[in-house]
């Protein structure tokens, strides 16, 4: 795999294989071609290159700061807090060489927690505002049985003031709700407003909320999600601590505006992700800029350490849920109408939040690959997940991060990237350096004398001037000579390079091949001449995940064998029922059985009508046990093949009997043979009696229900007789007489008429 990469360098034959290294000693090779100074390591020690010149560096890790976990979030450590170890990890990685570290996160007990609570002000939200205005001091209550550190704010929203977000026409300006018969008076129509830093005064929460009123836009939607971002960017202002969970509540009726929908107003600048708050702490740029991105939103609140709480109603939660897979660190709770259920639903959310741990990667370089294993509370591990969940307050979670470097960058490249659970400020801070270069490079030697002055001296070859050529730059290009072609040739009467090659210098230089590499020393050796299994190369059956064809012979992965690699050795699939290799009756050849056995057939030769039965197949077994003779009358091979046990009697008792008639029955292989005519005849002259039975019964019944049939028909014959000439009661229902007429009809006579 490394001699057949063509590397001329130390560096490209590290980017081969992390299992490749280079021999950078002077006389190691000399007479082959340059790419066999990579090689495998042990493979270069046992063709004569010293330790201390192989060039292998492997990936490696160090651990620059580990504090160990904290188990409470408050007190006078509270500034010192550590959920996350270690924090600070430097690697060394080589390209394609896969290496992994380990880490730990802990949501520790009784940590700080900061809650902004972000109302919707607009008309339809009038009385969540009068639910809320004690609401301070009752969600103080019920956080301070989570912690002993609580903090509470308070801001508000409604949309843009400007059409066709809002109403703005001039008798609409001061009072939006002029000429609204259900609630006529409200307060001008604003973007965001902060109207209470976060304070552990929840009294002051209660008096500001009691002093807001309601305002009124014009569409469905409102401007929540620029809230949303001046509450989350702002920091001083909002005052968001760093040793604290972050909760922002985001409190309303209906959904908000997105990305774009600016346009409608005619504002095309998209949002910058700045905090732009005036000094009355209102959101300036509300008219100026587009609403934020749901991408934008996410990177803004995950920068900033914010766990999203959507309370909307029920008619929203679809919407708001669809939202939360798209911005990492949200969840969604059902508010009521009137939002009496608000504080409940607070508690609910942090415990939420507080029940799971999630790794995010921050500015991950795009040339490593990251995979996460999860080992959460039940102590399995979760391959493919970064993420713990059902975690109680206290609970310590590990993860298992594998990283690969793919390429090596450019050369004083420095790389990093971060790994943080969501929501939290600790953070695991990785510094990346690549092993991409040799040692023997730092040493290099300009116009060397070993390359005749006329080339460079790296790593154990000549890196030549243009217009030199060989290994030791000793000749210039187009120069040819007998001498120089002979050492070209594999054999004298061969052809120069193999005839896939031509001569330079006494090197052949292969040529290339739309079929794969052409390579060796005399060119002699290729990766695509090999024999093929269903047109598949070596079929596929190799080490590293792809065929391999060295210098026209495959080389097999383990437990395959063959020219073309297609012949399994496993043998699992040749063993019989009866323990045997392939029934005794073949060989296992590929891992299915040829039967040698006449007659036998089956896929472990289990079938043989004409095979020897049970008992001749214990015959020979008992002839050189007992009688020391027979075919396999040899001590080690009757020992070998003959493993039962051969009990001797003079006479079988009653128990013998009945055991050796019982297995009689189970094994039914040593009587003889019934004869096929006595079977064939029986079971003939069988249906031929069933046939006649069943033909008499039949007659039987037909005969019984004709006579009963007759005689009910004479009976009714016989009764029908006596009722009309023997019975004196019977009378005929009607009589005839004779009558003689004469009369004239039409002219016509008609005489004896019979009525």
């Amino acid at each position: 795999m490394c001699m057949s990469g063509s590397a001329t360098s130390c560096e490209e034959c590290l980017l081969i294989h992390p299992s490749c290294a280079w021999c950078a000693q002077e006389d190691f090779g000399r007479g082959r071609t340059l790419t066999s100074r990579c090689d495998f390591s042990q493979n270069l020690q046992k063709r004569g290159c010293a330790a201390r010149f192989i060039e292998y560096p492997t990936s490696s890790i160090s651990i620059l700061q580990n504090r160990p976990l904290s188990s409470k979030g408050s007190g006078s450590t509270q500034y010192d807090v550590v959920q996350i170890m270690p924090q600070k990890i430097s690697l060394s990685l080589r390209p394609g060489d896969q290496t992994w570290f380990g880490l730990q996160v802990r949501q520790v007990e009784d940590y700080p927690v900061d809650l902004y609570y972000l109302m919707d002000l607009s008309l339809s939200m009038k009385d969540d505002l009068d639910t809320i205005r004690n609401l301070g001091t009752k969600l103080a209550q019920e956080m301070g049985k989570l912690t002993s550190n609580f903090r509470l704010g308070f801001g508000s929203f409604v949309d843009k003031n400007m059409s066709p977000f809002s109403y703005t026409a001039p008798k609409y300006q001061e009072n939006p709700c002029n000429g609204y018969k259900l609630f006529p008076n409200c307060v001008p129509t604003f973007g965001f407003r902060h109207i209470l830093s976060l304070t552990d005064k929840v009294d002051r929460f209660n008096e500001e909320v009691q002093k807001q009123m309601v305002s009124r836009n014009r569409d469905a939607p409102e401007g929540g999600f620029d809230a949303i971002l001046q509450a989350a960017v702002c920091k001083d202002e909002i005052g968001w601590r760093k040793e604290a969970y972050h909760l922002l509540v985001f409190a309303t009726d209906d959904v908000p505006h997105l990305a774009l929908d600016g346009r409608l107003g005619g504002l095309v600048q998209p949002h910058d992700g700045m905090c732009h708050l005036n000094d009355k702490n209102e959101y300036s740029a509300s008219t100026k800029m587009d609403y934020p991105s749901l991408a934008l939103l996410g990177e803004k609140l995950a920068e900033n350490n914010i766990f999203l709480i959507f309370a909307v109603t029920k008619r929203l939660y679809v919407i708001y849920k669809n939202f939360t897979a798209l911005i990492p660190g949200t969840t969604v709770e059902i508010l009521d109408q009137d939002s009496k259920n608000v504080i409940q639903l607070i508690i609910t959310a942090y415990n939420n939040i507080r029940s799971k741990v999630e790794l995010t990667v921050w500015d991950h370089p795009e040339d490593i690959s990251l995979s996460f294993t999860a080992t959460c509370q039940d102590g399995k591990p979760l391959p493919g997940l970064r993420k713990c969940a059902d975690l109680k307050i206290g609970d310590t979670v590990s993860f298992n991060v594998s990283v690969e470097a793919r390429s090596c960058p450019p050369r004083g490249t420095d790389q990093s990237f971060t790994i943080k659970p969501v929501g939290f400020k600790d953070r695991l801070e990785v510094a990346v350096d690549y092993q991409c270069d040799c040692g023997c490079s730092r040493i290099a030697q300009t116009n060397s004398s070993i390359c005749s002055s006329i080339g460079t001296y790296n790593c154990g070859t000549c890196q030549c001037e243009p217009g030199y050529l060989g290994a030791r730059c000793e000749c210039q290009e187009g120069e040819a000579s007998s001498m120089h072609l002979s050492a070209c040739r594999e054999a004298e009467g061969k052809q120069i390079c193999s005839g896939r090659g031509e001569c330079s210098c006494n090197q052949c230089l292969c040529y290339e091949s739309e079929f794969g590499k052409i390579y060796g020393s005399f060119c002699e050796c290729d990766d695509f001449s090999c024999a093929r299994h269903k047109g598949i190369l070596c079929s596929g059956e190799v080490k590293y995940g792809a065929p391999e064809c060295h210098c026209g012979e495959c080389k097999c992965h383990a437990g395959y064998i063959g020219d073309n690699c297609n012949c399994s050795t496993e043998t699992s699939s040749c063993i019989s029922d009866d323990g045997q290799m392939c029934s005794g009756r073949g060989n296992c050849v590929c891992g299915r059985c040829q039967c040698t056995e006449p007659g036998a057939f089956g896929d472990t030769c289990e079938k043989c009508p004409t095979c020897p039965d049970a008992c001749g197949t214990k015959r020979e077994c008992i002839e050189c046990r007992l009688f020391n003779s027979g075919r396999i009358a040899d001590n080690q091979t009757c020992q070998r093949l003959c493993k039962d046990e051969i009990i001797t009697v003079e006479t079988l008792s009653e128990n013998t009997l009945m055991l050796h008639t019982q297995q009689t029955d189970q094994l039914a292989e040593c009587g003889g043979g019934p004869d096929a005519l006595t079977v064939l005849l029986a079971v003939v002259g069988s249906i031929l009696l069933v046939g006649v039975v069943l033909l008499a019964v039949w007659k039987l019944v037909i005969t019984i229900h004709d006579r009963r049939e007759f005689a009910r028909f004479q009976s009714a014959r016989s009764r029908a007789r006596y009722e009309m000439a023997s019975n004196p009661l019977y009378k005929q229902p009607v009589s005839t007489h004779f009558v003689e007429t004469d009369f004239n009809m039409y002219g016509k006579s008609y005489n004896g008429g019979v009525h």
